[in-house]
């Protein structure tokens, strides 16, 4: 069986009678089985699966499927699904079982999707490597020795490697589109509150967003359709109606797009990805868009103030985690203090640690207004900056990443080299707006190479158009 693209592929060959959902099923669980040295899944949901798998089929059969009816689909382990373990990967949260679905994972359920399990991540979704997680590093079906990048990176690699059609991520400051660059696939993550949050483990609240990885423009599309709108269960999520991107494609239409020249020109961006973005560039041009390169004189701020707000807040979401409630405990401990500092201790990995040390650091009586408070100030700035150049333009175009996908171990090690990697990523996440990563081949070596569109606020057909009449 050819890898699948498309819902739309599938459910012409399901219509034709040249599948059916439980045959389609079987193909992926081979797919998994033969690639299990990718370390995609933590788990895979044989028997549910394969019970929806039934389901759906009946209801094809009967012309009453749902939107996503022929949809295979992973979901990233932070994203809870009742009587399933979700674990974020983490030491800490082995074996915990969810007793509750997340919205988004009920929603796809509503529409006949099909979820085959649940997918590797950096631990806490703190990460951008898939280094991190208890399970060990994803690796990247291109070569194995390199990334899937993170901390979506089973999700991004499922896709890739054709381990099920469309996975869910979550996008802090780029979890969404770095890995989906890195793997070749395109990323969504939509405007902060487009998607309830309701279920998903929280690393940094005001930042969280769940997000989309597929090999297709249109599914990309269909997801935010079902997993967008108002949820009485999350307060954050935004009000507006959700449109039917699907049927929005304005392919005729020509956009302003605004390419941030500092990223462009940077020293630290590798030169097959420049080369990629300029043929990119004049591609769009050649579409009949119109194409300016601006000045964003803010981006020397954006990490260090990305960092000292998400630690901060997963400092405050990450208190929970104690040895009590739930979760992993230390059985040797002789009071209650100790309980917390050892379960912890034992329960976390060395980059959660690290980012909960320098959250409450930044959260400490004497530093709370010269970092944290002045973070807050910084990306009100950026936020009012970027808006500013979204009322002249369309669309933001930079690149994903600095780099392609580096090898396993090369950047672990070095914390500083692993954050600045954002440095591009994490614009649409302090500003809160949309951003999609699109693929754009390959370099010499094979790597896959990618660059990122942003628009304004709930503004995400401008994208899906964009990249739709880009990748056609």
């Amino acid at each position: 069986m050819k890898k699948f693209n498309s819902l739309k592929e599938i459910r012409i060959l399901i219509d034709q009678k040249k599948t059916s959902m439980p045959q389609l099923l079987d193909y992926y669980f081979s797919q998994i089985t033969a690639n299990e040295g990718l370390n995609a899944f933590n788990e895979v949901f044989t028997a549910s699966a394969s019970l929806q798998a039934a389901a759906v089929q009946q209801k094809i059969d009967q012309g009453t499927a749902g939107k996503l009816a022929g949809m295979v689909i992973g979901i990233k382990d932070n994203i809870c699904y009742k009587d399933h373990q979700v674990s974020a990967s983490s030491k800490m949260l082995d074996g915990f079982i969810s007793p509750y679905s997340a919205t988004v994972v009920q929603r796809l359920l509503d529409e006949d999707a099909v979820i085959i399990g649940r997918l590797n991540c950096d631990e806490f979704a703190m990460g951008g490597s898939n280094e991190t997680s208890y399970f060990g590093p994803v690796k990247n079906a291109v070569d194995e020795e390199r990334v899937a990048g993170g901390s979506s990176g089973g999700s991004a690699v499922a896709v890739q490697a054709d381990l099920c059609l469309a996975a869910l991520g979550t996008d802090t400051g780029g979890s969404v589109r770095q890995p989906a660059a890195f793997c070749g696939c395109i990323g969504m993550k939509p405007t902060y509150g487009r998607i309830s949050r309701y279920g998903v483990i929280a690393y940094a609240s005001s930042f969280d967003q769940v997000g989309t990885i597929t090999s297709s423009v249109t599914d990309a599309e269909i997801l935010l359709e079902v997993l967008a709108g108002a949820d009485e269960y999350d307060s954050t999520v935004a009000q507006q109606p959700v449109p039917l991107y699907s049927e929005m494609a304005t392919l005729d239409k020509k956009y302003k797009i605004a390419v941030l020249k500092e990223t462009i020109h940077s020293e630290a961006l590798d030169g097959s990805i420049k080369a990629a973005i300029q043929d990119a560039i004049l591609k769009l041009k050649a579409q009949g868009h119109t194409v300016t390169e601006v000045s964003f004189d803010l981006l020397d701020y954006m990490v260090p103030a990305y960092y000292v707000l998400t630690t901060a807040e997963a400092s405050s979401n990450l208190s929970r985690y104690d040895g009590v409630h739930y979760g992993y405990r230390n059985t040797q401990a002789e009071n209650l203090n100790n309980l917390y500092k050892r379960s912890r201790a034992e329960g976390f990995g060395e980059e959660v640690k690290r980012r909960i040390l320098l959250g409450t650091f930044v959260l400490s009586a004497g530093y709370y207004d010269a970092y944290y408070q002045k973070a807050q100030r910084v990306r009100r700035l950026i936020r009012e900056k970027t808006e500013s150049l979204l009322q002249e333009y369309d669309v933001i175009l930079t690149p994903v990443a600095p780099t392609p996908p580096f090898k396993i171990g090369e950047n672990i090690q070095d914390p500083l080299v692993m954050y600045m990697a954002d440095i591009y990523t994490v614009l649409a996440s302090l500003s809160g707006i949309p951003a999609i990563a699109i693929p754009l081949g390959n370099n010499a070596d094979g790597l896959p190479l990618s660059l990122q569109l942003m628009a304004g606020h709930f503004k995400e057909e401008i994208l899906f158009s964009l990249a739709d009449t880009y990748l056609k």
